[in-house]
C-alpha cells in the first residue's frame, strides 16, 4: 500500500496512524514492516540499474510515513533516552533495526569512494580514470566488483531481489559501461537521497531542536566525500542535504559552497524551507476567520499595527496576512502592499528616532541615542517583525540600511570599512593607521576611546584595562578592530538585540545566513531601476581615461549588454549601495559630499580584475586589450566577491 502512488501521502498517514494506534503490538508491527519496505526500496536505489527518479521518490515517501507514524505512536519519547541510540534495547528502537542494513551499505559505499579517491590524488573525482589505468595494466574489462567495500557485509541478510545492491551484482548489469562512466556521478545522487532518508530516520528518534550525534558523526566521518559530491553538483544542497539549514555545525562546514551556488538557487531553497509545513500555497491570503485580520488605523498606523502585531498568533501570520483600515472595506494584496510601503516609512520617521539617515543620504542605520523614545526597544523589536514578515510574504519594503546594518542581521562581523556609512572622515582615519607606520609618530592612543553614553562623554575601554595598553604597529590592526566594534555594534546592541528578536520570530537564523549583506538588500527591497544614460552622463574619468578611448567605449557597452541584476552589482561594488538617490547619479555622495561616479585607468597585467575605491566611487578599471576580456574579469570580480574596496 505504502508504495501505491495513486494514493495519496496524507491519506496513507492517516490510515496508518489509525490502525497503529489500535494496540502497542499492531503499531510495532506496522513500524517494522515500513522500515523493511524502506530498507529494500533503498537498496533498489543503490543499485544502478533502477530507476533513480522513481526509487528515490518511493523511499522518500516511505521513510516520511515511517516517521510519522513513529512520532505519532503511544508514549512518544521528548527527550531521546528509550531510542536505543545510547545502548536501550526498547522495542521501539527495534523497529529501526530492518533499516541498519540500509544504513551499513550506504556507509560501506562512501567509504569505498573515499578510498578510492584518496588513492588517486591527481584527479581526486574521476574513478573512470583509475577504471581505465587497470584495463590496460590487467587488459582485462573492470567492474565494479573491484571496489566491494572489505568483508562479508550484512547483504546476505537481505531478501533476494533485483534491488540488491551489493557491489559484485552490480558488476554484472554494469560491467560494459564501467569503464564509460564517472562512477561519483552516477552514484552521489543515490547516495544523497539514502543519506537523506538517513537523517530522517535519525531526527524522528530526537528531541525538536537537536540534532542526532550519531547523524553528525557520520557527516564528520565522511566529509570529503560528501563535499566531493556537492562540488560536482551543487543541486544535491537543495535537493537532499536539507540537515545543513538545522545543524549550524554541519552547515558551517558546508557554507563556502552553499554561498557559490546562484543567487536564484539560493532563493528557492530559503523559500522551500521557510514554508516547508504550511498548508496554503496562496502566502497573502484572506483568513477564514475574522477575528485573524490585522485592523489598524491609518492616522496612527505605526502604534496600531505595532499593538495588533504584537498580539497576534506568530504561527497564523506566518501563514497568511490580511489586513483593513479602520473605517475602510479594501482587502486583498493591494492592501497588503499598502501597508508595508507604509509602514516601511514610518520605521525611519524622525519621530520615533529610531534609525538615522546615514552619510550617503540613502541609507539609514540604527540610531544610537534612540532611547530618547521610551517605546524604543519595542518598537525596534515591532520593526524586526514588519521586515520578517514581509520577507516571509515576499513582499518588497521601501527602505534601504547601511550595509553593516544587513551585516548584523547575518551576524557578519563588521569592519572598519563599515565605519564611512556613518562617519567618511573617522573610517579615512582608521584606513591611515592601517596603512601607515605609527611607530615614531607620537599618537599616544591607547585602547580607549571617548564616546557619548546617554548624553555624556565618556572613556570606554575597548577591551579590559583598555586605558593603559598603548597602541603600536603590532596591535593597532585590533585597535582598528575594536574601535570598529564600538562604533558599529556596542554602540546599538540593545537596538540590535531587539530588532533580530522581532526578526527571528518568522526568518529562521540558519536560513537567512544563506545569503550576504548585498543579497539581503535585494531580498527586502527589492532590485532597483538604473538609467544607464544617466550614468553615463554624470561619470567623471581620471588617471589617463577620456571619454572617448577604447576600454571605456568598451565598459559602457559591457553595462548596457549584462543584465539589471549585474548593474545593482556593479553599482554595489563601486559604491558601496545598489540605490541611486533621488535626482540620479548627478546626486551621489560620497565621503565628503556629492562624488560622482569615477573611472582610474589601471596598467593592464594578465587575469587582473577591476577594484573600487567606495568612500569615492571610484572604479579602478585596468587597460584591458579586448571587450571580451574587460567584461569577463568585470564579471568576475562582481559574481566572485572581488571586492577590492579601499578607502581614499
Amino acid at each position: 500500500m505504502t508504495q501505491n502512488e495513486d494514493l495519496r501521502e496524507n491519506m496513507l498517514r492517516q490510515v496508518l496512524q489509525h490502525l497503529s494506534q489500535q494496540s502497542e503490538s499492531q503499531y510495532l508491527k506496522i513500524l517494522t514492516g515500513l522500515a523493511e519496505v524502506a530498507t529494500t526500496n533503498g537498496h533498489k536505489l543503490l543499485s544502478l540499474s533502477s530507476n533513480y527518479d522513481a526509487q528515490m521518490k518511493s523511499l522518500l515517501r516511505i521513510v516520511r510515513i515511517f516517521c510519522h507514524v513513529f512520532r505519532i505512536g503511544p508514549s512518544s519519547p521528548s527527550n531521546g533516552i528509550d531510542m536505543g541510540y545510547n545502548g536501550n534495547k526498547t522495542p521501539r528502537s527495534q523497529v529501526f533495526k530492518p533499516l541498519e542494513l540500509l544504513w551499513h551499505s550506504l556507509d560501506e559505499w562512501l567509504v569505498l569512494i573515499a578510498t578510492e579517491l584518496m588513492k588517486n590524488k591527481e584527479d581526486s573525482t574521476d574513478i573512470t580514470s583509475i577504471l581505465l589505468k587497470q584495463k590496460g595494466q590487467d587488459q582485462e574489462a573492470p567492474s565494479l566488483s573491484a571496489f566491494e567495500p572489505p568483508g562479508p557485509g550484512s547483504y546476505e541478510s537481505l531478501p533476494p531481489g533485483p534491488g540488491d545492491s551489493k557491489p559484485e551484482v552490480l558488476a554484472g548489469e554494469q560491467e560494459a559501461s564501467a569503464d564509460c562512466q564517472d562512477v561519483i556521478s552516477v552514484t552521489a545522487n543515490r547516495l544523497s537521497a539514502v543519506i537523506q532518508a538517513f537523517y530522517m530516520c535519525c531526527s524522528c528518534q530526537m528531541p525538536p531542536g537537536m540534532t542526532s550525534p550519531r547523524f553528525i558523526e557520520f557527516v564528520c566521518k565522511h566529509d570529503e566525500v560528501l563535499k566531493c559530491f556537492v562540488n560536482r553538483n551543487p543541486k544535491i544542497i537543495f535537493d537532499h542535504f536539507h540537515f545543513l539549514l538545522e545543524c549550524p555545525e554541519l552547515m558551517s562546514r558546508f557554507m563556502h559552497i552553499i554561498k557559490a551556488q546562484p543567487f536564484k538557487d539560493r532563493c528557492e531553497w530559503f523559500y522551500e524551507h521557510l514554508h516547508s509545513g504550511q498548508p496554503d500555497s496562496d502566502m497573502v491570503h484572506r483568513p477564514v476567520n475574522e477575528n485573524d485580520i490585522l485592523l489598524v488605523h491609518r492616522d496612527s498606523i505605526f502604534r496600531s499595527s505595532c499593538e495588533i502585531v504584537s498580539k497576534a498568533n506568530c504561527a497564523k501570520l506566518k501563514q497568511g496576512i490580511a489586513v483593513r483600515f479602520h473605517g475602510e472595506e479594501g482587502m486583498g494584496q493591494g492592501v497588503v502592499r499598502e501597508w508595508f510601503d507604509i509602514l516601511s516609512n514610518e520605521i525611519v520617521n524622525p519621530d520615533y528616532a529610531l534609525f538615522t539617515q546615514s552619510a550617503d543620504g540613502t541609507t539609514f542605520q540604527p540610531n544610537s541615542n534612540s532611547y530618547v523614545n521610551p517605546d524604543h526597544l519595542n518598537y525596534f523589536r515591532f520593526a524586526g517583525q514588519i521586515l520578517g514578515l514581509a520577507l516571509n510574504h515576499r513582499q518588497l519594503v521601501n527602505i534601504y540600511f547601511t550595509r553593516s546594518f544587513y551585516k548584523h542581521i547575518l551576524g557578519i562581523p563588521v569592519n572598519y570599512q563599515d565605519v564611512a556609512s556613518i562617519d567618511p572622515e573617522y573610517a579615512k582615519n582608521l584606513q591611515w593607521i592601517l596603512d601607515n607606520d605609527i611607530s615614531d609618530l607620537g599618537l599616544e592612543l591607547t585602547f580607549s576611546v571617548e564616546t557619548d553614553v546617554f548624553g555624556a562623554m565618556e572613556e570606554v575601554p575597548l577591551k579590559p584595562g583598555g586605558g593603559s595598553i598603548l597602541v603600536t604597529q603590532n596591535n593597532k590592526a585590533e585597535y582598528v578592530q575594536l574601535v570598529t566594534e564600538l562604533r558599529m555594534t556596542r554602540a546599538i546592541q540593545p537596538q540590535i538585540n531587539a530588532f533580530l528578536q522581532g526578526f527571528h520570530m518568522f526568518i529562521p537564523p540558519s536560513l537567512i545566513q544563506l545569503f550576504d549583506e548585498y543579497e539581503l538588500e535585494l531580498l527586502l527591497s527589492g532590485m532597483p531601476e538604473i538609467d544607464v544614460n544617466d550614468w553615463i552622463k554624470n561619470t567623471e574619468y581620471t588617471s589617463g581615461y577620456e571619454r572617448e578611448d577604447p576600454v571605456i567605449q568598451w565598459f559602457w557597452e559591457v553595462v548596457e549588454d549584462i543584465t539589471q541584476e549585474e548593474r545593482v552589482l556593479l553599482l554595489q561594488f563601486v559604491t558601496g549601495s545598489s540605490r541611486v538617490p533621488h535626482g540620479g547619479f548627478a546626486n551621489i555622495m560620497g565621503g565628503s559630499g556629492l562624488q560622482n561616479f569615477t573611472i582610474a585607468a589601471v596598467p593592464y597585467t594578465p587575469n587582473l580584475l577591476p577594484t573600487s575605491s567606495t568612500c569615492i566611487n571610484m572604479l579602478k578599471l585596468p587597460e584591458y586589450p579586448s571587450k571580451e576580456i574587460l567584461k569577463d574579469r568585470l564579471l568576475v570580480a562582481l559574481h566572485c566577491g572581488s571586492y577590492g574596496y579601499t578607502m581614499a
